[in-house]
């Protein structure tokens, strides 16, 4: 908790009013979708929508749990309680679920990432799980997948899943934070190289893909950042006021976002994304036909290439961090660092 109050002074001097662009949502009655009711869900770090199973929702605890997961009903009752096999549950801190495009089956992502040690773990651990078929107690098999960061070791929560191409990114959680991308073919028989591929918002605690892989969003204990890809920003969305923001999920249908946050009994909210963000993660019209008819097409207030220009002029290219407030912010994280460090070798 005292982590937290660190970063939120250092936000407070950082977010001026005014700064950066924010996609404001509609208002709603901030009551949650759903609490967690299950007494051994007490850290909830991770948060997937099941792919397959109707209503069912994946979560997981930070490290103070072993190597298992929950099935959640609608109502926040545990369905069922899933255990990896053959795997190690160091930190985990987040999860995703995806659909494998050639066969349709659910496929489940748990990435064991956190590092309270200042980059001190030789490598992190990601596992593949078979989305199970039942909603009931089980173990399932999971493929354990080695990476390394290209520029050393790194402090992450957040883990993604393209859900056309399943290529796998890491978000780390710091405060000049990055985007990593993973090979596109990982190997189990070697470690395998994550590459900075953008930057992220400052102190990230999730991510996840939208369903059709148009955007994605990253989380943080402050708000959320929707992204057409790597340093691409669209809009950052206002959250509900959370103790300690761990999760973020799309809904199936990706108008929504759900955020959790650790503790027991824990809310998960549901977060309706702004006309704004939907409109700019739209699938392009189709391409006009050549001639007169398409000779001003996407140079006008409706074309399609102006709604992106405009976009990007008015967010920025700073990755959800105003870029007048980086030196300040950095400066005033120097001293908190420690601070953090010492934390968090005595509370994880």
């Amino acid at each position: 908790m005292i982590r937290v109050l660190v970063v939120a002074a250092l936000a407070g001097m950082a977010l001026s009013p005014g700064q950066g662009a924010w996609a404001q949502r509609e208002p709603d009655e901030e009551t949650p979708l759903f609490t967690f009711r299950d007494s051994r869900i007490t850290e909830s770090s991770g948060l997937a929508v099941s792919p397959t199973h109707k209503d069912v929702y994946y979560t997981h605890n930070d490290s103070s749990d072993g190597p298992i997961f929950f099935a959640v009903g609608a109502d926040g009752r545990t369905r069922a309680k899933y255990t990896l096999q053959g795997a190690a549950a160091r930190d985990w801190e987040g999860m995703a679920a995806t659909k494998d495009p050639k066969t349709g089956r659910g496929v489940l992502w748990f990435a064991d990432i956190g590092d309270n040690f200042d980059g001190a773990w030789p490598d992190i651990s990601v596992y593949r799980v078979p989305e199970p078929t039942s909603v009931r107690d089980a173990a399932v098999p999971a493929v354990r997948y080695r990476f390394r960061y290209e520029d050393g070791g790194h402090n992450a929560e957040g883990v993604m899943v393209h859900p056309r191409t399943g290529r796998l990114y890491i978000v780390s959680k710091e405060f000049a934070g990055s985007v990593y991308e993973a090979p596109k073919r990982l190997r189990t028989d070697r470690t395998n190289v994550l590459r900075k591929v953008g930057s992220a918002p400052v102190m990230a605690t999730d991510a996840a893909y939208a369903p059709d892989g148009s955007s994605f969003v990253i989380r943080t204990y402050f708000s959320a950042t929707v992204y057409r890809a790597p340093g691409d920003q669209i809009a950052r969305v206002s959250m509900p006021q959370l103790e300690q923001a761990e999760s973020i999920a799309y809904t199936l249908d990706g108008k929504a976002l759900l955020t959790g946050t650790e503790g027991k009994n824990s809310p998960v909210y549901r977060v309706p994304l702004p006309e704004s963000v939907l409109r700019e993660t739209a699938p392009s019209p189709a391409p006009t036909p050549t001639g007169d008819a398409g000779k001003g097409a996407g140079k006008g207030k409706g074309g399609a290439t102006t709604l992106v220009a405009d976009a990007r002029e008015d967010t920025g290219a700073d990755a959800g961090v105003p870029g007048s407030a980086v030196a300040l912010w950095l400066a005033a994280a120097a001293g908190a660092t420690g601070l953090i460090t010492f934390i968090a070798r005595r509370t994880r």
